[in-house]
C-alpha cells in the first residue's frame, strides 16, 4: 500500500485486536446474516445457550425476544434497559408443564472470561434509516458493545473531531445500533479517545495506561489506549462496574470512569479487603478538585458491594449542603448501586438507620449527627465510612482537657472529644475511607491516623494534561479598593486567624477581630470601589468568556447583600421582569425568573425580613442552581458566602471574584469552582481583592512537586501575561514584511482589506512552515489573552484580534470541512464578533465584499470576482478548495470522470509548488478546470442520460477507439439497459460481499456480450466498466444525494466564458 490512510489503521487495530488481545476477526461482508439487524444473532443464540447450560429454552427464547425488541422510547432508556440487562442479566417468566416459573438469564460470564465470544469486525454494514458501515465494531457474544470510528492519520484536513460528529451523525442514522453500546471511540492514531452515546466531545478521554502504574508520555501511543481499555478480562469489568447512567430526573448521562478512577478505585477495593481484616485504615483517595471524585465515591460504592459481604456503607460529611449534594448524586446512580440511598434526617434518624442493621445500605450523614453513647451503634466488621473530604471535622481520637474560668474566678476543666472519637466509638469495627480532593496538610496527622496513608494520587498536572480538569489562573486587584495599610493589616490577621483551623476559643477570641473586619470590607465607600470595578472587569473582560458565566465569593451575609444592592443600583435591568411586595409596609423589589444577577445563601431567623424575599427558601435555591448551570440561562453572576463553593459544579463558570479571606483547602476547593471542563476553556480566572496571595501559595506547598513547578504560580501577570508578549512577538516575526497598520486607525473596510491581505500573505506557496506555525500560535495568543486581558493595552489587544481574525479565515481555508459549504458570512460573523469582544469595537467587517454570502464555484459572478481578487493567494485556496470539493462528489459516483479531474488538478499544484506557474497562471488554470467541470455536467443533458447513466456512458467510452467499433445510440442504448440491469437486480449484499458480486458482474458481462463489448483489442475496457458498477454498488445509497449536490449547484448557472484575464 503505498500510503498510510484510514483503511491501513483500519487493518492495523485489527491485527492488534488478533495478535496481542486474542480477540477473533471477522469481515462484515463475508457474514450471511440480516442487515437490518445489528446483532451477530448467530453468535448470540449460541453465547447464551453456553452461558445458561441449565436454563429452560423458553426461559432463553423469551431473553432473546427482550434483547431484539425494545418498546418505543428514546435511545438513552433503551440503552440504559440494554445496560442493566448487561451488568444484572435479564430476569424472564416462562411457562413450563403449565406453571409459570421465572429466572435470570445471563447475557455475559462476568466469572470465566472465556466462556464468552469476543469478535472484532469491520466493514459491517447496518441498514436502517439508511446504509451506514462503521469502521470497526466488537462484538461481545454477538451484541455490538463498542463502536470505532477512524479518520487517516496521513490526511491533515481530518482529526478526531471530525470522527466524534460523524459518530453523532450515526446515532440519527442507524440508532438501533448504539442500543448495545457500551463505549463510543474516536481516533486517528495521534489522539484517541472513549466516551459514551451522551458525551459531547469535550468528555471523550484517553486512556493512559495498561497497567494503572506507569502513564505513557509517548505521542501517538494508541497501543496503550486500545490495549489498556480492550483487554478482554479488563472491558468485562470495565462493562460491569464502571459505566452507569446519571439520572437527576430531568436529563440522564452516561458515564464511562476514566482511566484514573478505574484504577483507583481497585486499588481502594484491594485495601478495604485487608482494612476489614486489619486495623479498619483503608487509606486516603486524593483525587484533584473537578476530575470526578463523587463518581468515583459511586464505583467504589458499587464495586464493594462484590467484594464486601453485604456491607453496610455510611458517607459522612461535615456540611448539609454537601450531604445534599453527594446524597443527589448517589440518588441518581441508584439502579447502578442496585439500591436506594437514605439520608439521616436527625441523630435519632441516624440511630434508627444503623442500630440493629444487619446487612446492605447505603446511609448519608453529617459528622454532626453522631453523639457520644456508652453502647454503639454497630459493631458489625462489615461496615465502610466513606468521609468526604476526610481533613475536615476530623480532631483527632484522643480526649482533651479544656481550661476556663468561670464568673467567680475559679478554674473549670472540662473534657472534650473529638469528632473522629466520637464516631470510632459509634462503629468501633468499621473500616475507614477518607476521600479528597485536596492534599492533607503535611502537619495534620489526625487525618492519617483516622483513615491510614494515600491510596492514589492523581494530581492536578495530571488532570489537566488528561483534560479532566483545566487550570486555575489569578489575577490581583486589591489595588483597585484603595484599601490603607491599616485595613491591609487587618486582613492579614484574618489570614492568622484562619491558619489555627476551627478551635472553638480561637474563634471565640477573634471575635472582636472579625467585627472589625466586617466593618472594614463592608463600608459603603469600599463596597462601592468594589462594584465599580468588578462591573468594569466583568464588562470588559469578562462577559464574552464562554457563557458569560461568573461567582463573587463575598465576606458575610450582610456583605453580600451590599454588593448585589449597589449592582443593582447601577444595572437595575439586570433585575430582569420584577414584581412588587409590601414588607413592613416598604415597597420591595424581587427580582424575576429572568435576572443577571442573584445571591446563594443559606436562610436564617435573623435575616431582615426584606432579604428573605431575596434569598428565597430552599425549592428557590435548587430553582436557582438549575438556572445558573444552563448555559442559555439569562442568570450570569451569582453571589455566595459559603453555599456553592464545594461540590456545586458549572463546567461553564469561567470567573470567580474573591472578596473573603480563605486559605489551605477551603481556599484550593473555592477556585477549583473554576476549573471544569468545558469546550474550548482555556482555564479559571480567579480575581482577588481581599489578598488571598499568599494563602494560595501556602496552599500549593501542599500539593506534588509537579503540581508546585506547574501551577505554585498562578498570577495571570507571572504567567498569563508574559506568555501573550512572547506570542504576540511570534506573531509579529510571522508577519515581518506585511504592514498591517491600517487595521489600527483604519475604516472597517480598510480592516476589512487588511485582514484578507494578511491571509494572501501568509497563505503563499513558499510559507507553508510559517503558516503551520501561525495557526498554531496565533491560537496560544488567543488563549493566553483570554487570561490577562485586564492587563493588556488596547494597541496590543488590537494587534491580537488583528491575528485571531486571520486565524480564522486561515483555519477556513485549511481545515473546512469535506462537504461542508464554505461561508464567508460565517467567517464575517466570526470576526466581527471577536473584534466586539477584544477592542470593543461596533463596526462591522466584511471580507471580500464583492463576494457573496455563499461561495459556489459555478457561479459566473463568483468566478468573476476571484479572477479580479488582488489577494493570490487567497483566490488560489479558494479556488482549490471548491474544486477539490466537486471532485470528491464525483469519486462516489463517477470513476472515469473523478480519475481525469483528479490527474489535472494534482498536474495543476504540483506545477504550481514546483514554481512553473505563477499565481496569475494557476488561478486560470483552476477557472478553466472550474469551466470544465460543469461542462462534463452538460454532456450528460446533451445526450439525453441522467447523471447516474452518464458515469456508465463514460466507462463505457473511456477507450477513445470504442466509439470507432458502436453508433453513439447503441452505446446509449447499452447505457441506460446496464443502468436498468443494475438497479433491478440489486440486492442488499452487492455492496462487498464476494459471492454477491461476483453474480454482479456476471449479470454484467452477460449484458455486454449480447451488444459484443468490448470490441477486439479493447479487453482493458471491460475491466472499467466493471470497476465503476462495483463503485456504483458501494455508493447506491449515497448515489442521489452525492448527484443532488452536483444538481443543486449545477442548476440553472452558467460559467463566464468571457470572464476578464486575471487583475485586469
Amino acid at each position: 500500500m503505498s500510503t498510510y490512510n484510514e483503511e491501513a489503521y483500519e487493518n492495523c487495530l485489527i491485527q492488534l485486536f488478533t495478535e496481542n488481545l486474542g480477540w477473533e476477526h471477522i469481515y462484515g461482508p463475508n457474514i450471511d446474516r440480516d442487515w437490518h439487524s445489528p446483532l451477530y444473532d448467530s453468535v448470540l443464540e449460541d453465547s447464551i445457550h453456553r452461558i445458561n447450560p441449565k436454563a429452560a429454552p423458553s426461559a432463553i427464547n423469551e431473553a432473546l425476544q427482550k434483547l431484539r425488541n425494545f418498546e418505543n422510547a428514546e435511545l438513552k432508556k433503551k440503552n440504559a434497559l440494554f445496560m442493566d440487562y448487561l451488568q444484572s442479566g435479564i430476569e424472564v417468566s416462562y411457562s413450563e408443564n403449565g406453571e409459570t416459573k421465572s429466572d435470570i438469564i445471563y447475557i455475559v460470564d462476568y466469572n470465566n472470561v472465556n466462556n464468552n465470544s469476543f469478535i472484532v469486525a469491520n466493514q459491517w454494514t447496518f441498514i436502517e434509516n439508511s446504509n451506514k458501515r462503521p469502521d470497526i465494531l466488537l462484538f461481545l457474544n454477538g451484541l455490538p458493545v463498542c463502536l470505532f470510528e477512524l479518520k487517516s492519520p496521513s490526511r491533515e484536513e481530518t482529526d478526531v473531531s471530525e470522527a466524534y460528529s460523524q459518530i453523532r451523525n450515526y446515532m440519527q442514522e442507524i440508532p438501533s445500533m448504539f442500543i448495545y453500546n457500551c463505549i463510543c471511540v474516536m481516533s486517528d492514531q495521534l489522539t484517541s479517545k472513549a466516551g459514551t452515546i451522551t458525551s459531547g466531545e469535550d468528555r471523550f478521554m484517553e486512556w493512559k495506561t495498561k497497567d494503572g502504574d506507569s502513564e505513557s508520555k509517548a505521542f501517538a501511543d494508541f497501543t496503550t489506549f486500545f490495549e489498556g481499555i480492550f483487554q478482554k478480562e479488563r472491558l468485562l469489568d470495565i462493562i460491569k462496574n464502571f459505566i452507569c447512567f446519571n439520572n437527576d430526573g430531568i436529563n440522564s448521562y452516561k458515564i464511562l470512569a476514566g482511566y484514573h478512577q478505574y484504577f483507583a478505585v481497585k486499588k481502594a477495593i484491594e485495601r478495604t479487603k485487608i482494612a476489614v481484616n486489619g486495623d479498619g485504615k483503608i487509606g486516603v483517595f486524593w483525587h484533584t478538585q473537578g476530575s470526578g471524585k463523587s463518581l468515583s465515591m459511586v464505583f467504589y460504592a458499587h464495586l464493594l458491594q462484590q467484594n464486601i459481604d453485604t456491607p453496610t456503607i455510611v458517607v459522612i460529611t461535615d456540611r448539609n449542603d454537601l450531604d445534599n449534594q453527594l446524597y443527589t448524586q448517589f440518588s441518581n446512580c441508584k439502579d447502578f448501586l442496585r439500591q436506594e440511598p437514605v439520608q439521616a434526617k436527625s441523630r435519632e434518624d441516624l440511630k434508627n438507620l444503623l442500630e440493629g442493621r444487619k446487612a446492605n445500605g447505603i446511609i448519608f450523614t453529617t459528622i454532626h449527627k453522631f453523639e457520644k453513647s456508652n453502647e454503639p451503634l454497630s459493631d458489625r466488621k462489615n461496615i465502610i465510612v466513606m468521609a468526604d473530604e476526610a481533613h475536615r471535622g476530623q480532631y483527632g481520637l484522643t480526649e482533651k482537657i479544656k481550661t476556663s474560668k468561670d464568673e467567680n474566678g475559679n478554674l473549670i476543666a472540662r473534657r472534650t472529644i473529638g469528632t473522629a472519637r466520637i464516631i470510632r466509638d459509634s462503629l468501633p469495627n468499621a473500616s475507614y475511607i477518607g476521600f479528597t480532593g485536596t492534599p492533607i496538610s503535611r502537619e495534620d496527622r489526625s487525618t492519617i491516623e483516622v483513615f491510614g496513608d494515600y491510596i492514589d494520587v492523581y494530581d492536578m498536572t495530571q488532570a489537566v494534561q488528561d483534560g479532566a480538569t483545566r487550570p486555575v489562573y489569578y489575577e490581583s486587584r486589591v489595588i483597585k479598593l484603595k484599601l490603607d495599610d491599616k485595613v491591609l493589616a487587618q486582613i492579614d490577621a484574618e489570614y492568622d486567624i484562619l491558619a489555627q483551623n476551627a478551635d472553638e476559643e480561637v474563634i471565640e477570641k477573634s471575635k472582636h477581630e472579625l467585627g472589625k473586619m466586617e466593618e472594614i470590607l463592608g463600608h459603603e465607600k469600599t463596597i462601592n470601589s468594589l462594584v465599580d470595578d468588578i462591573l468594569e472587569h466583568y464588562e470588559n473582560e469578562r462577559q464574552y468568556q464562554l457563557t458569560g458565566k461568573a461567582m463573587i465569593v463575598a465576606y458575610s451575609r450582610s456583605i453580600a447583600m451590599k454588593i448585589y444592592n449597589r449592582i443593582l443600583e447601577l444595572r437595575p435591568q439586570w433585575a430582569g421582569t420584577t414584581s412588587q411586595i409590601t414588607i413592613d409596609n416598604k415597597q420591595v423589589t424581587v427580582p424575576g425568573d429572568d435576572a443577571r444577577i442573584a445571591v446563594v445563601m443559606t436562610e436564617s431567623n435573623k435575616d431582615p425580613e426584606k432579604w428573605r424575599a431575596i434569598i428565597g427558601n430552599k425549592t428557590h435555591k435548587q430553582e436557582l442552581a438549575t438556572r445558573f448551570k444552563d448555559n442559555d440561562s439569562p442568570l450570569k453572576i451569582v453571589i455566595v458566602v459559603d453555599m456553592w463553593l464545594t461540590g456545586f459544579d458549572v463546567p461553564s463558570l469561567a470567573t470567580m471574584y474573591v472578596y473573603k479571606p480563605m486559605e489551605g483547602y477551603n481556599l484550593m476547593q473555592a477556585i477549583a469552582r473554576v476549573n471544569r471542563v468545558f469546550k474550548d476553556k482555556e482555564g479559571g480566572l480567579v480575581v482577588d481583592y481581599v489578598g488571598i496571595a499568599q494563602a494560595l501559595k501556602q496552599a500549593m506547598n501542599e500539593y506534588t512537586v509537579r503540581d508546585r513547578e506547574n501551577y505554585g504560580e498562578m498570577d495571570v501577570a507571572k504567567r498569563a501575561y508574559p506568555k501573550f508578549k512572547e506570542k504576540l512577538e511570534v506573531c509579529r516575526n510571522l508577519f515581518f514584511g506585511y504592514d498591517y497598520t491600517p487595521f489600527y486607525d483604519g475604516s472597517d473596510l480598510q480592516r476589512g482589506m487588511t485582514i484578507s491581505g494578511a491571509v494572501n500573505f501568509i497563505m503563499a506557496v513558499d510559507k507553508e512552515d510559517q503558516k503551520q506555525a501561525f495557526v498554531k500560535e496565533a491560537l496560544m495568543l488567543k488563549q493566553s489573552l483570554s487570561l490577562c486581558s485586564s492587563m493588556v493595552k488596547e494597541h496590543m489587544r488590537l494587534e491580537a484580534a488583528f491575528f485571531e481574525s486571520v486565524r480564522v479565515l486561515v483555519m477556513r481555508l485549511m481545515y473546512v470541512a469535506p462537504g461542508k459549504k464554505f461561508s464567508l458570512k460565517e467567517v464575517n460573523d466570526r470576526i466581527n464578533e471577536l473584534l466586539k469582544q477584544s477592542v470593543k469595537s461596533d463596526g462591522i467587517i466584511n471580507l471580500f465584499s464583492d463576494v457573496g454570502e455563499k461561495v459556489n464555484l459555478f457561479d459566473p459572478t463568483f468566478l468573476d470576482n476571484i479572477s479580479k481578487m488582488k489577494e493570490k493567494n487567497l483566490a488560489v485556496e479558494m479556488l482549490k478548495k471548491l474544486i477539490n470539493e466537486q471532485v470528491r462528489i464525483y469519486k462516489r459516483t463517477n470513476l472515469v470522470k473523478s480519475e481525469h479531474f483528479s490527474e489535472i488538478i494534482q498536474q495543476t499544484l504540483n506545477r504550481y509548488l514546483n514554481g512553473m506557474l505563477t499565481n496569475e497562471e494557476v488561478i486560470q488554470e483552476l477557472l478553466r478546470l472550474a469551466k470544465e467541470l460543469l461542462h462534463a455536467s452538460e454532456e450528460g443533458n446533451k445526450l439525453g442520460l441522467s447523471d447516474e447513466e452518464l458515469a456508465f456512458y463514460d466507462a463505457l467510452t473511456k477507450p477513445e477507439a470504442v466509439k470507432d467499433f458502436y453508433s453513439n445510440e447503441d452505446l446509449i442504448a447499452l447505457t441506460k439497459e446496464l443502468t436498468d440491469t443494475l438497479r433491478k437486480n440489486k440486492t442488499i449484499d452487492w455492496q462487498k460481499k464476494e459471492s454477491a458480486r461476483a453474480k454482479m458482474r456476471m449479470i454484467v458481462k452477460k449484458l455486454l456480450k449480447k451488444y459484443k463489448y468490448p470490441p477486439e483489442g479493447q479487453e482493458d475496457a471491460l475491466k472499467t466498466v466493471i470497476s465503476q458498477c462495483e463503485m456504483w454498488t458501494d455508493n447506491v445509497a449515497d448515489f442521489e444525494d452525492a448527484y443532488q449536490e452536483t444538481t443543486s449547484t449545477w442548476n440553472g448557472l452558467m460559467v463566464a466564458e468571457d470572464s476578464p484575464k486575471y487583475g485586469i
